[in-house]
């Protein structure tokens, strides 16, 4: 029997609705043309719009909504005329906590079509970057008081509990010890963070004696940027906090080439709950419209999240397409290229074409 697939389309704000249309025609395509699988996209639209016609970013029902899909594809979200914090809260942030997807992972690598601007990647960029995604520095506690006053006070609590350092902690070596060099380096910051992040180093270290074959090693985060540009070959896969990350993964990405073909997954490993698979871009509201986003970082999100429910051959082959393209200069201006998004779709279209063939 051909297996059957639900997955929730929330495109959100600015490029969003673009990139992600662009994916689930390129996703339909594949697999028409492979056959050995059936896919299905229900819209869902929540997002800035939905926001200011009802006061809220998503429905009240809204997880229980998500649970009946077998995972999610997400554009952007954010809005030149609306707070940050209130879309991420509204949102991303309101999904990724009580539907625990506590395991946000990027892939990076030099891609074709993308030029590594590091002299010192003599071999390009592969790297698994693994972020705890549900707590730490955007636990959400904290508050403001005497506001208003000189003497106003806002706190932002980091939230570092066991079970969730020792998941995500497990995760990543398991991930670590999934790739060739079975190598993870742990960030950290516990000389100066000595309470949560003092945890978090302890933690790793009592994981990693259940993983003797994996190579690790730890290191402080500012240590680690330095790192990323001057020894990038003796990096692997890296574990890190919400916020570090969170600024380590952009940092990777613009190292590898560009944030333009960065995906991202946020999953929920014990599987109870769907995982929701997005690009790391961002809304761009300044070339929104003009039909020239860069669809890459959303196709990959899309193979990841095909890898993801069981349908590995179609990853792969969706993500050689996807390469073949690059590689042949099949490139949005953000690369450099003169195509539009439509023509890197029509592009990968012709190259599935081809499989089998």
């Amino acid at each position: 029997m051909t297996p059957s697939y639900n997955i929730a389309s929330i495109p959100g704000d600015g490029i969003g609705p673009e990139v992600v249309s662009a994916a689930i025609q390129v996703v339909e395509k594949l697999a028409k043309k492979l056959g050995t699988f059936q896919i299905e996209f229900t819209h869902i639209p929540w997002g800035t719009t939905y926001y200011k016609q009802t006061g809220r970013y998503i429905s009240e029902d809204a997880l229980d909504t998500l649970r009946k899909f077998d995972a999610g594809i997400f554009g952007a979200v954010g809005a030149p005329d609306v707070p940050d914090h209130i879309s991420l809260w509204g949102l991303l942030l309101a999904i990724r906590g009580p539907l625990q997807l506590y395991a946000n992972v990027r892939p990076v690598r030099t891609f074709p079509g993308t030029k590594c601007p590091l002299n010192t990647a003599t071999e390009g960029i592969d790297w698994m970057l693994v972020r705890e995604n549900s707590e730490g520095e955007y636990a959400g506690q904290g508050g403001r008081s005497h506001v208003g006053q000189q003497w106003e006070a806002a706190t932002e609590v980091a939230i570092f509990t066991r079970v969730g350092i020792e998941r995500i902690m497990r995760f990543a070596f398991e991930t670590a010890q999934s790739r060739p060099r079975k190598l993870l380096t742990v960030v950290t910051k516990s000389n100066s963070m000595r309470h949560g992040m003092v945890l978090w180093d302890e933690i790793a270290t009592a994981v990693a004696k259940d993983f003797p074959d994996v190579t690790w090693d730890k290191m402080l985060v500012d240590a680690m940027t330095v790192r990323m540009v001057a020894k990038p070959q003796s990096i692997d896969t890296i574990v890190g906090t919400n916020l570090h990350m969170d600024i380590l993964s952009d940092l990777a990405a613009a190292l590898a080439g560009s944030i333009g073909v960065a995906p991202s997954s946020n999953l929920d490993p014990t599987r109870k709950n769907p995982s929701l698979f997005e690009p790391v871009h961002g809304s761009a509201f300044d070339i929104t419209g003009k039909g020239i986003a860069n669809p890459v970082a959303t196709f990959w999100s899309a193979a990841e999240m095909l890898k993801w429910i069981g349908e590995k051959d179609a990853a792969e082959k969706l993500m050689t397409c996807v390469e073949n393209v690059c590689a042949a200069d099949v490139l949005t201006p953000d690369l450099g290229g003169t195509s539009n998004t439509q023509g890197v779709v029509d592009a990968v279209f012709a190259e599935i074409e081809k499989i089998n063939a």
